[in-house]
């Protein structure tokens, strides 16, 4: 029997502790999607608002503020019921209008055939720049995740379906978002659907010598923990950590499915206060257990690309067996677990401010959060290969924009910015068919270079051998900065831009 959850739930949940505003605008949300979702049920039998709400306790348990979490328990209203995305603004602003409407965007997009790499980070590429507001992806992957909490309720083929989307867009989605904790669970869900045999396989080897390995490691913890408290470091907490069954798999592949020779499936995390107390920490650490030579991991001075921060190291625990040990602070945990979230919970934090802010405020020209989310952005945009304030300025231009979707003739998607052209379009597949193009078809009707593409159109460009280099003229038009800075250099080149 499913536990029965309450808008209670949701607040008990909350990882700040919550204004009377915030609490006042989640029971609002919880009210009027309660009344829009009156009658419907899930194919589980329960009540949809179920759904909802189980959302929206995932997106408060990583810290997530108050609009986030009332968006969580509206967004499917405008989808299943007779709300409209104008209601909702009416009630609640545009706001959180604006994260409902991304998020009933985004659920139109499905992963239909194509298995190519080429065509899932476009899927991924598509997800991300669809959704100018970071918090409606977000939204989406809760929603994922519950969805696939109670996947046993749907037919095979859709099971099948929707765990492959899971593990092949939304789990990477979590990952490059930093959300390691999100990215397991569905990784985990996903693998048990898409291959029940190995699935079984890797949790009976997991679970065989459980008993043992736990013995095991509370003993190294309740070591580990007084050596540390001698040195006067302040632990925070000290745990064990279990791995994750499909990262197991991937584990075991490598080693012929011999769970001997997976060296971190016994694990001690240990959160300190400060950066210092990470590397003081290891010292306790080598000096306590024998550490094996070349298994140190310093992810603190040399972050993972999607900001992991982490000191791992494998040593000869007591016994002499063989264990991992993860040193953080506890700003790294959080950032770990709940990725690009974590950066609500930390600002939700800072807002309560001591006289120190004031004293020593920073001068900040771009909102932390969007600064992040350039971060995260900048992966997908290595083509252009520049790492200055001209890149960072064309990465803001082309993603904070509206985006629109564009299909080739052969049914590639590709994304511009609202009011792209053909010639963008042009450039967005090729330099060379930029610089030769002549023309352009949407939906197989002529129009001029300079049209404005809407969604969802297929563009197909004309081109001629005889057109030596982009017209001078095209630079009034273009949009992105992928398509001018190829029409400049081409012109450069030619001799008619100096």
């Amino acid at each position: 029997m499913i536990k029965k959850l309450t808008i209670e739930d949701v607040i008990r949940a909350l990882k700040n502790p919550p204004s009377e505003a915030r609490i006042a605008v989640i029971k609002k949300a919880y009210e009027f999607a309660k009344k829009a979702h009156e009658g419907q049920k899930r194919r589980s039998g329960e009540d949809y608002i179920q759904h909802p709400l189980a959302a929206a306790k995932i997106l408060a348990e990583i810290g997530m503020g108050g609009k986030t979490i009332a968006a969580s328990l509206l967004h499917d209203t405008a989808e299943d019921t007779e709300v409209t995305i104008e209601e909702i603004e009416k009630t609640f602003g545009k706001e959180i209008a604006a994260m409902v409407d991304g998020v009933t965007k985004l659920g139109k997009i499905k992963l239909r055939g194509s298995h190519e790499e080429y065509f899932l980070e476009n899927l991924r590429k598509m997800f991300i720049a669809m959704a100018t507001d970071i918090r409606v992806i977000i939204i989406k992957l809760a929603d994922r995740l519950h969805n696939m909490q109670t996947l046993e309720h749907n037919p095979p083929e859709k099971q099948i379906r929707i765990a492959r989307e899971t593990m092949e867009v939304f789990a990477p989605i979590a990952n490059r978002l930093g959300m390691g904790e999100i990215k397991t669970q569905l990784q985990d869900l996903a693998f048990q659907y898409l291959d029940p045999v190995n699935y079984e396989r890797v949790k009976e080897l997991e679970e065989k010598d459980y008993k043992e390995r736990k013995k095991f490691v509370d003993q190294a913890i309740s070591e580990l923990e007084t050596e540390i408290k001698k040195e006067g470091i302040d632990v925070l907490e000290i745990h064990g950590r279990a791995k994750s069954i499909y990262s197991l798999y991937l584990k075991l592949q490598k080693h012929d499915m011999d769970i001997n020779r997976v060296y971190d499936l016994s694990a001690v995390r240990i959160l300190v206060n400060e950066v210092a107390d990470c590397y003081e920490t290891l010292g306790v650490v080598h000096k306590k257990y024998r550490p094996m030579i070349g298994r140190i991991k310093d992810y603190i001075s040399l972050p993972k690309p999607n900001g992991y921060q982490s000191i791992h190291t494998t040593v000869f625990g007591p016994d002499g067996k063989i264990m991992e040990v993860q040193i953080r602070t506890l700003k790294m945990h959080n950032e770990a677990e709940f990725g690009i979230a974590a950066h609500w919970l930390y600002s939700e934090r800072k807002k309560k401010k001591n006289w120190k802010d004031f004293l020593f405020k920073k001068k900040q020209i771009i909102p932390e959060k969007e600064l992040e989310w350039v971060k995260q952005l900048r992966e997908w945009q290595n083509e252009i290969g520049r790492d200055d304030e001209e890149f960072i300025q064309s990465l803001r231009i082309d993603f904070f924009q509206n985006h629109i979707f564009a299909f080739t003739p052969q049914g590639d998607i590709i994304d511009l910015p609202e009011e792209a052209t053909p010639i963008d379009f042009a450039y967005a597949i090729h330099g060379e068919i930029g610089n030769h193009a002549t023309g352009a078809k949407a939906n197989n009707k002529m129009v001029t270079l300079d049209y404005h593409i809407k969604n969802g159109e297929v563009i197909e460009i004309l081109t001629s051998k005889d057109r030596k280099s982009p017209n001078a003229d095209w630079l009034q038009f273009a949009k992105t900065s992928v398509a001018k800075s190829h029409i400049r250099r081409e012109l450069k080149r030619s001799g008619i831009l100096k």
